[in-house]
């Protein structure tokens, strides 16, 4: 069971997402990935998600041409929003997430 310390800086990785997407998650999982494993899954998570839906929304954004892509961009947005508050809630409780239909770019695990 991660420790309450593990368990706050793995929930800031997500709750600073929302203002600093990339530097906020980016300096918690720097500093602390070394010292705890679980600050270190949630981290490694977090970027594989954001690599992920920035690709999913590139991709919407270049379909608004087709119209097609208003609707996936949305959709994309709510998703990102809704998974973000989930992963938040399941680390301060101590318990892995995985997000949905991510791809893995950084490896989890050793």
């Amino acid at each position: 069971m991660p420790t309450n310390d593990e368990r706050l800086f793995s929930m800031l990785i997500y709750v600073l997402s929302f203002p600093f997407p990339i530097l906020g998650p980016l300096l918690i999982w720097l500093l602390k990935r070394d010292e705890s494993e679980f600050v270190d899954y949630h981290g490694k998570e977090y970027f594989n998600f954001f690599m992920s839906y920035f690709i999913y929304g590139v991709i919407g954004s270049i379909l608004i041409l087709l119209l097609v892509g208003i609707v996936i961009v949305i959709i994309l947005g709510i998703m990102a929003i809704i998974f973000t508050i989930i992963a938040a809630v399941k680390s301060y409780q101590g318990e892995q997430y995985k997000f949905p239909l991510i791809i893995h770019f950084i490896k989890l695990g050793n």
